[in-house]
């Protein structure tokens, strides 16, 4: 989380008397253990041999942003299955609302693709809007929360581009689906009763 300064390691402060860094490979971890404690021992039987692993320091290091990281993915899974429900239910609604002027739009020649034009042009807008509301806020939190470590990634604003883009899919997609079942049934019956 801080910056790495140029590094040169003395073993002779006080802080460090007595350790000793030693790169060994992971797959014969033990046995050299065993051989380093059997040769500290050796040296200095009245000092306790102790030894950690760097990756665990940083694991340990990084073990909070890890686990904010995995509980940010099922909230904002959650918030995404939560949205598409609410988007889903407004083009029902919408369509619903709207059967009367669909059926009176495909009984004078309107065609699917018209239709569908007619009913997610206001679902677009609307999560259009949505994104450039929360395209800045999203900006300024990752900027506030990157701030807290000296190396970082850039912010890319395709990255925001991106998620509107995913999000416009997304609420496309289950308006169309509302709208091809919308224009697809009689236009007789939504007729009938009126």
């Amino acid at each position: 989380k801080t910056p790495i300064e140029p590094l040169i390691v003395s073993c002779r402060d006080r802080g460090w008397a007595g350790t000793i860094a030693v790169k060994i490979d992971a797959d014969n971890a033990r046995e050299a253990i065993a051989a380093m404690e059997k040769q500290w021992n050796a040296i200095s039987p009245e000092y306790p041999f102790n030894y950690t692993f760097l990756d665990d320091s940083f694991f340990r290091l990084y073990r909070q942003e890890q686990q904010e990281s995995r509980l940010f993915s099922v909230f904002t899974i959650i918030a995404i299955f939560i949205a598409c429900l609410g988007i889903y239910a407004l083009a029902s609604f919408a369509a619903d609302e709207r059967t009367r002027e669909i059926g009176i739009r495909k009984v004078l020649g309107a065609t699917v693709p018209n239709l569908i034009q007619m009913l997610s042009q206001e679902f677009l807008l609307l999560v259009s809007i949505a994104g450039l509301i929360a395209a800045p806020l999203a900006w300024f939190a990752m900027r506030r929360w990157l701030e807290n470590f000296a190396y970082h990634i850039p912010m890319e604003w395709w990255i925001y581009a991106l998620a509107i883009g995913l999000a416009l899919f997304v609420a496309l997609a289950t308006v169309i689906f509302q709208a091809i079942k919308a224009s697809l049934a009689n236009p007789v019956k939504s007729l009938r009763y009126e």
